[in-house]
């Protein structure tokens, strides 16, 4: 195998699952449900840095690489008369629900890892319940040595805390894990922890954006076979 890789920790949104045509199409609904309420379409869309015309968001956005928390803030004053805990629990319930779609076929991609060698890990800025969730849902949960969230106690990205944290869970040198994910936030975890770092363009960064804190840029996650030799 090449570039003596004994573990890979997986990015969830736009790495395991394609971005947009996951969250793309939660937001606009969520958005609808919003604006069905009373709230102002395009204030709102504005906030959470997405059009819901094409579905796509700006590489800003708190939904793409920041926290739950993070997003949170940015509806609370769409949603006046809702408290900071019912609109978590709407959320969380709502995001646990989404409709996945899976940047590459998971479970036979992860069964070729593990059967390499490979331990596995994802390191999520989502929480960790419905990081549990989503990879149950997509019937690939137990393929993972390590699952940990914003909300897990190791921090959240671009703070390296789940990365050595699985190098720890796994005895695996940070040297020998690549980071795998398709913002910044995960390669400059992955880079802040020593780690290799692969970028995918599943997210919404373009393939200019994460070069720089990447070893390497692929297409999305089906490609990893190819560059580890296996």
């Amino acid at each position: 195998m090449r570039h003596d890789i004994k573990g890979l920790l997986f990015d969830k949104d736009g790495t395991l699952f394609d971005f947009h045509a996951t969250w793309g199409v939660w937001t606009a609904a969520f958005l609808r449900e919003l604006v069905d309420m009373g709230a102002d379409e395009a204030a709102l869309s504005t906030a959470l840095g997405f059009d819901p015309e094409t579905r796509q968001f700006a590489a800003d956005s708190a939904v793409i690489a920041g926290t739950p928390d993070e997003t949170i803030d940015a509806i609370m004053p769409f949603v006046p008369d809702w408290t900071r805990a019912k609109l978590e629990n709407h959320i969380l319930k709502s995001t646990a629900d989404a409709p996945l779609a899976e940047a590459a076929p998971l479970s036979p991609l992860l069964d070729r890892f593990v059967a390499a060698g490979l331990a596995l890990g994802v390191a999520t800025n989502d929480s960790e319940d419905v990081a549990h969730a989503h990879l149950g849902a997509a019937g690939v949960s137990a393929k993972f040595a390590f699952i940990a969230g914003y909300d897990s106690g190791h921090g959240a990205k671009p703070e390296p805390g789940m990365q050595l944290a699985f190098a720890a869970a796994t005895g695996i040198p940070p040297a020998q894990i690549a980071m795998v994910g398709d913002s910044n936030h995960d390669l400059i975890s992955g880079r802040r922890a020593k780690m290799k770092t692969i970028g995918v363009l599943t997210g919404t960064a373009d393939r200019k954006t994460l070069e720089p804190n990447a070893d390497v840029v692929l297409e999305n996650i089906g490609q990893i076979p190819d560059w580890l030799g296996l």
